[in-house]
């Protein structure tokens, strides 16, 4: 080999180890800054897969939540509809009583419910046709002087008492209405214990 060829030879040979010792030196940058990238996407994966399950966990639990709710308000509801036909079924006992413990009891809260004791009884029309004198009498055996009125009303059983212009309500419909509210709880307890 000549001189030239030497020299260039040892240049090839220079340049050869400077490039291998670069791209080595390459490979290792790119494997440190690769394994930390990878660390750093593995980290963000498991960050967003544990933010993924506890919203999901969020949402179950809010639909939980509220389907308790719902539940709790649909078992509410057919509670208060059982306690108003409850009520409902107390007025329809009320009204179809044997006769005469019906005019026994209206009589009973025309006397309660009287003022003067000369109010007149307005029924409605069944209970009017059906036992209006009866219960006239009935009233009157104390010692009041109410009178039948030939006005009825639209009520479905019960009385109204009025003198002049001023009228005593005393309908089922009414008494029933007023029960309600104090016993409303206790039939609740009743049934649903």
């Amino acid at each position: 080999m000549k001189g030239t060829e030497k020299i260039i030879a040892h240049i090839d040979a220079e340049t050869q180890a400077r490039v291998d010792s670069i791209l080595a030196e390459a490979e290792a940058k790119c494997a440190d800054i690769k394994a930390k990238y990878e660390e750093e996407a593995s980290r963000l994966y498991s960050d967003r897969i544990r933010d993924g399950v506890r919203a999901c966990q969020d949402l179950e639990d809010g639909a939980l939540r509220i389907s308790r709710m719902e539940a709790r308000k649909s078992v509410l509801a057919v509670k208060q509809e059982m306690v108003e036909k409850s009520f409902d079924l107390a007025l329809d006992k009320i009204v179809a009583l044997p006769e005469d413990r019906y005019v026994a009891f209206l009589a009973g809260l025309a006397k309660n419910a009287a003022g003067t004791g000369e109010e007149e009884v307005i029924l409605n029309a069944r209970d009017r046709a059906a036992i209006g004198e009866k219960l006239i009498q009935a009233i009157n055996l104390g010692g009041a002087h109410m009178t039948l009125s030939d006005e009825t009303r639209d009520i479905a059983g019960g009385l109204i008492l009025r003198r002049g212009s001023i009228e005593a309500n005393c309908s089922v419909e009414l008494l029933v209405e007023l029960c309600k509210g104090e016993m409303a709880s206790k039939l609740a307890d009743i049934l649903f214990k």
